[in-house]
């Protein structure tokens, strides 16, 4: 599906300005349970060890370093706010105990074939942190040749010296945190960090021979104009990392408390931050970018636009992979995870992260176990979110159910897409259009049994 990214109207765009879930799991982190606990977790993990298809599946690892040295008011991440970096060595020691719990399970030497390290802000820890950390994880894993792992990187704690680091650790792409290039933008959400210093540090990570690089984009924020943006627009062109991922911010003072410092009267309206996303995807359009799905963008030559020309993109917790679907191991306070047919959440705070490890208990505090219906729509609104299209003989012979029949009332839902051009609908299957790739997110809540009510869809950012 080539999208043309710049032939999406501001009236569509403003029509889909409404909340829903990212669709990085279904059922959505939201309807997790705290029924399920750190005992349903190690079952699933037995499962995983003990049954022959899931065994031979690969594993995915998500690290979880929370510390960040200052605050950013616009964010919605678990982090600990401290400059004070003794507060990583214990830890980096409560890390390795998870560790040693799960291999206790699966066994030692389980290869990885995906590595993300996200927070807050990995790069907090020094480098003799980080090289205990992978120490440690390579000890119990075994990393796949041609691997995808990845660092988000806060360009304010990285140098010349730290790419080096991370490039003899085996990371071979880094996410760097822009938001915004404009000066006004960054005070008013408290992350300075001139453009100046992002070129550099992306012109020196080329040099060494990272294979892929992301810039992370926020519109919506406070002080921010199309005509700013545009400006930004024009620095991160020319910057030319190989993907881009585009998030509309979501300002929900209520749940997150650092948004409570951003002032609303200064917030760009409703009609600016579409005139900002209709911009920008124009602006990506005519400097050669591939429009991958949702807030993601990318080169043609990087793997992530080339999964995507071939029909192999998967959706994890991180976004749109390149990596086959696998199972997903969260390590860390608050990650998520994902074995067999089962979503587990880490403890939220320090305190009690700690205390269940220091009891040998996994560190899990909620989750949910998928039932069948769970497990179909799940396949449906991949296949949505993925390929942008679903085979209802596919989904047939996998569930053993009739699509049609299944899902009557979904197929009359999705009539009126089909009207404004965004779905079409034959005997064979559901393809999205590409208009319609622009709001997969609305295509696929067609198919989410859980959103029955506004109350539940208000806390989702928007889908456009």
């Amino acid at each position: 599906m080539n999208v043309a990214v710049h032939t999406v109207s501001e009236e569509l765009l403003s029509r889909f300005d409404v909340p829903g879930p990212r669709y990085t799991s279904f059922p959505t982190a939201d309807r997790f349970v705290e029924a399920f606990g750190a005992n349903d977790y190690a079952q699933a993990l037995v499962q995983r060890r003990h049954g022959v298809a899931n065994r031979s599946l690969p594993l995915s690892l998500y690290v979880h370093v929370p510390f960040c040295e200052s605050l950013c008011y616009y964010c919605a991440c678990n982090k600990i706010i401290t400059k004070h970096h003794d507060r990583a060595a214990p830890y980096l020691r409560y890390l390795a105990r998870e560790v040693d719990l799960h291999t206790q399970v699966i066994g030692m030497g389980q290869t990885i074939s995906q590595l993300h390290l996200g927070g807050g802000s990995p790069t907090f820890l020094t480098d003799d942190e980080l090289c205990e950390m992978l120490a440690m994880l390579r000890r119990s894993f075994t990393f796949a040749a041609g691997g995808e792992y990845s660092i988000e990187i806060d360009p304010r704690t990285v140098d010349e010296s730290r790419l080096d680091t991370l490039a003899r650790l085996g990371f071979n792409r880094l996410s760097f945190g822009v938001q915004d290039f404009d000066p006004a933008v960054q005070k008013a959400v408290h992350r300075v960090q001139p453009a100046e210093q992002v070129f550099g540090l992306v012109e020196t990570a080329r040099a060494k021979g990272f294979e892929s690089i992301n810039v992370d984009l926020i519109y919506g924020l406070p002080r921010q104009s199309p005509e700013s943006f545009d400006r930004t627009l024009e620095q991160v062109n020319a910057l030319r990392p190989d993907r881009i991922a585009l998030y509309g911010y979501a300002h929900l003072p209520q749940r997150f408390k650092p948004q409570r410092r951003i002032a609303a009267a200064e917030l760009p309206t409703a009609a600016a931050k579409v005139a900002m996303l209709t911009r920008s995807l124009a602006a990506f359009g005519e400097a050669g970018y591939v429009y991958v799905g949702m807030d993601h963008f990318a080169l043609p030559q990087d793997a992530l636009a080339i999964a995507k020309r071939q029909g192999r993109l998967h959706r994890n917790f991180q976004g749109y992979s390149t990596q086959p679907d696998c199972d997903l191991i969260g390590l860390g306070v608050s990650s998520i995870g994902r074995i067999g047919a089962t979503y587990s959440q880490n403890a939220k705070t320090m305190e009690e992260y700690c205390d269940l490890l220091d009891q040998g208990l996994f560190p899990v505090v909620r989750g949910l176990a998928l039932s069948r219906d769970d497990l179909v729509r799940r396949a449906v609104i991949m296949a949505l979110m993925c390929q942008g299209q679903v085979q209802f003989e596919s989904i047939d012979l996998a569930y053993l159910v009739d699509f049609r029949t299944y899902f009557a009332k979904e197929l009359e839902d999705l009539k009126t897409l089909v009207e404004q051009g965004l779905v079409v609908i034959d005997t064979t299957g559901i393809q999205v259009t590409s208009q319609g790739w622009f709001f997969v997110r609305a295509v696929a809540m067609v198919f989410d049994r859980y959103l029955q009510s506004d109350r539940t869809r208000a806390q989702f950012s928007k889908i456009i």
